[in-house]
């Protein structure tokens, strides 16, 4: 048993030592690479400008209960009834409005999903790139579990380099 185990070990090692192996940290390049920065900041003006809009309406909303508490001894019940409508159709028009826009499937959350399947995209293509270019057989992601990388096979700055080189020739 010991002996298979040994035997499926060494012949792993030897079929990886016969493999050309980088690795990229995907870590440094989403800090180093500008257009990632670019994205962030898209994503947090427009959570800003949903946040003040959300404000707004829930500043509205507060005024209408307060309005409806400091006049409703004076209402007339149909009036009442008119104003308590008026506050749940608020209530309901502002959680729709955080729904549709920050929800699950809101505007912003598949925004981000769009920008990030393009970054991911494009930086898959540069690894790709880099893995052709200079004949590796495996790239790993050293950002996950890398404790020591030998710098010859780190390829994180082939890698921003053709990302820039790719923005740059779409600009």
């Amino acid at each position: 048993m010991y002996k298979k185990i040994l035997t499926i070990l060494l012949l792993t090692g030897i079929a990886f030592s016969q493999q050309k192996i980088g690795v990229v940290f995907s870590e440094k390049i989403r800090l180093d690479f500008e257009e990632f920065k670019d994205v962030e900041q898209q994503l947090q003006l427009d959570l800003e400008v949903i946040q003040k809009e959300y404000q707004s309406m829930a500043t509205e909303l507060d005024s209408m209960v307060k309005e409806y508490e400091q006049q409703s001894l004076m209402m007339s019940e149909e009036l009442k009834k008119a104003k308590e409508q008026d506050i749940v159709d608020m209530n309901n028009s502002l959680q729709s409005y955080q729904m549709s826009k920050v929800g699950p499937n809101g505007e912003l959350t598949r925004k981000q999903a769009q920008l990030e399947f393009e970054l991911v995209e494009k930086f898959k293509a540069a690894v790709n790139a880099v893995a052709i270019s200079k004949g590796f057989d495996l790239i790993v992601d050293g950002s996950q579990a890398s404790l020591y990388t030998k710098p010859t096979i780190d390829l994180t700055d082939d890698v921003l380099y053709e990302l820039r080189k790719t923005d740059q020739a779409s600009e």
